[in-house]
């Protein structure tokens, strides 16, 4: 099993920026991908970001593209997601998804929210 911890959600006003973070403990081995999703009210839940251990590689959303930074630090298994100019409609509750693949993620945090407000 794996277990993620996200924190570091908040108020911000437009334009500014926070950090999350994913604290993954348990089978890590299970962790070589790890993914950033939203989910505003009323509706689905997207994805914004990702990071692949095993080739360095990171995707992302083209709705956070040149703003969003995923990041990990193997040694503290964790994985950060630097946001800046952030706007309102980023506003939502952030998960940390982890898995082998990208294709499937079958662990996740309990979320962290963030406002943005104009």
């Amino acid at each position: 099993q794996v277990q993620l911890v996200e924190s570091g959600g908040g108020l911000v006003q437009a334009g500014g920026s926070l950090r999350l973070s994913c604290a993954a403990s348990g089978r890590t081995s299970s962790t070589n991908t790890i993914g950033w999703f939203r989910q505003a009210p009323g509706k689905e839940r997207e994805f914004v970001a990702r990071t692949i251990r095993s080739s360095g590689t990171t995707y992302y959303a083209d709705s956070v593209k040149g703003r969003f930074t995923i990041s990990r630090d193997n040694a503290k298994n964790t994985v950060y997601l630097q946001m800046n100019s952030l706007k309102p409609e980023d506003t939502a509750v952030y998960y940390c998804a982890a898995g082998s693949t990208a294709l499937q993620y079958p662990y996740w945090g309990h979320g962290t929210q963030v406002t943005v407000s104009s």
